[in-house]
C-alpha cells in the first residue's frame, strides 16, 4: 500500500515538473515572438523615418535650388533693368515722336531740359515755358525786354557762371535770352529780308524751332567785341573762359565750331545752352554736339551749313 502510494506521488511530481518545463518554453516563445515583431516594427520604424529625412533633405536642396533661381533671376533683372536705363538715356528725345509729311518732329515734352530743338525738331505750338525770370546778371543794355528772361532752372546756374567769370576776372555780359514766337518771327523775316535766305537759315532758326524759345538759352559777349554776337568772342579772355568752364555749371556752347552739318547752324561761341551739370560734362569730354549725343541724325535742309 505504501509503496503504490509513493509511486502515485512521484507520477504527480513528475508530470507537475513536465507541466512546468513546458509552461516556460511557451512563454520562452512567446518572448521570441514578441521580440521579433518589436525588431520589425522598429526597423520599419527606422526605414519611415530615413524616407523622411530623404524626403527633408530633397525639399531642401529643392528650396535652396529655388532660392539660387530666385537670387539669378533678380539679377538678371538687375542687369536688364541697368540696360534699360541706357537705353531710356539714348532714347530720351523720341517719345512717342513720329515726323509729320514734312519730316519735322514736334517735341512732346517742351519742359525737359535736355531737350533738342533743331531745323527738324520743333517747339509744340503756342509754347511758352512756365516759369520765366530775369536772372540777377549783367546785360548789355538797360531797357527790360523779354529777352531778359530765362527758365529758372537755368537762371540760378547762369547767376553762378557769372560769378565764377567774375573771380577769374572775366568780364560777361547777357545779350538775348528768352524770345517768344511772335519775336522769333519777326527776326527771322528780319534776316531773310535783309541778308538774304542762305544767311538767314545759317545763323537763325525759323519760328517754333528755336532754342530761345524753350528759356534755357542765353547769348552771352563781352566788351571786347562791343558786346556783339561775333566768332571773334571765342578769342578774347572771356570766350576762351567760357568754352573751358560753362560745362561746371550745366551750360554747353550749343553749335560748335566746324557741326554745322550737323546742328544745322553756324559756328557761335556766344550761344550757350542750359542742359544741367551731369549731360554738359559729358558732352563737353566727348566733345560732341546735343544732337550725336543722343544719336539724332541730321535730316535735309542743312547740306548748306
Amino acid at each position: 500500500m505504501k509503496i503504490k502510494y509513493s509511486a502515485a506521488v512521484i507520477m504527480l511530481v513528475v508530470m507537475t515538473l513536465t507541466a512546468c518545463q513546458n509552461q516556460e518554453v511557451s512563454q520562452d516563445q512567446e518572448k521570441q515572438s514578441a521580440n521579433t515583431e518589436q525588431n520589425q516594427q522598429e526597423n520599419q520604424n527606422e526605414e519611415k523615418s530615413s524616407e523622411n529625412e530623404q524626403d527633408q533633405d530633397t525639399e531642401t536642396n529643392k528650396g535652396e535650388s529655388g532660392e539660387q533661381t530666385s537670387e539669378d533671376s533678380e539679377m538678371n533683372e538687375g542687369s536688364k533693368g541697368s540696360d534699360q536705363e541706357t537705353e531710356d538715356k539714348k532714347n530720351a528725345n523720341d517719345k512717342n515722336e513720329k515726323p509729320d509729311e514734312n519730316g519735322i518732329v514736334t517735341l512732346s515734352d517742351p519742359t525737359a531740359i535736355d531737350l533738342v530743338v533743331n531745323k527738324q525738331r520743333k517747339l509744340p505750338d503756342g509754347f511758352v515755358p512756365p516759369d520765366l525770370v530775369e536772372p540777377d546778371v549783367r546785360f548789355s543794355f538797360d531797357e527790360w525786354r523779354e529777352k531778359r528772361q530765362m527758365r529758372q532752372v537755368a537762371a540760378g546756374p547762369l547767376e553762378k557762371l557769372f560769378k565764377g567769370a567774375k573771380q577769374a576776372g572775366i568780364n560777361l555780359f547777357a545779350v538775348s535770352g528768352y524770345r517768344s514766337y511772335q519775336r522769333q518771327e519777326t527776326i527771322y523775316n528780319y534776316n531773310v529780308e535783309t541778308k538774304g535766305l542762305e544767311h538767314a537759315n545759317k545763323y537763325s532758326a525759323k519760328p517754333g524751332h528755336s532754342e530761345h524759345q524753350t528759356g534755357l538759352t542765353m547769348d552771352v559777349s563781352s566788351p571786347a567785341v562791343s558786346y556783339d554776337l561775333v566768332e571773334g568772342f571765342r578769342d578774347t579772355a572771356a570766350g576762351e573762359w567760357l568754352a573751358k568752364h560753362a560745362h561746371e555749371y550745366g551750360f554747353i556752347i550749343r553749335y560748335p565750331k566746324g557741326k554745322a552739318d550737323i546742328t544745322g547752324y553756324s559756328y557761335e561761341p556766344w550761344h550757350i545752352r542750359y542742359v544741367g551739370k551731369e549731360l554738359a560734362k559729358d558732352i563737353y569730354e566727348q566733345q560732341v554736339t546735343l544732337e550725336e549725343f543722343f544719336g539724332l541724325q541730321p535730316g535735309a535742309g542743312t547740306d548748306e551749313k
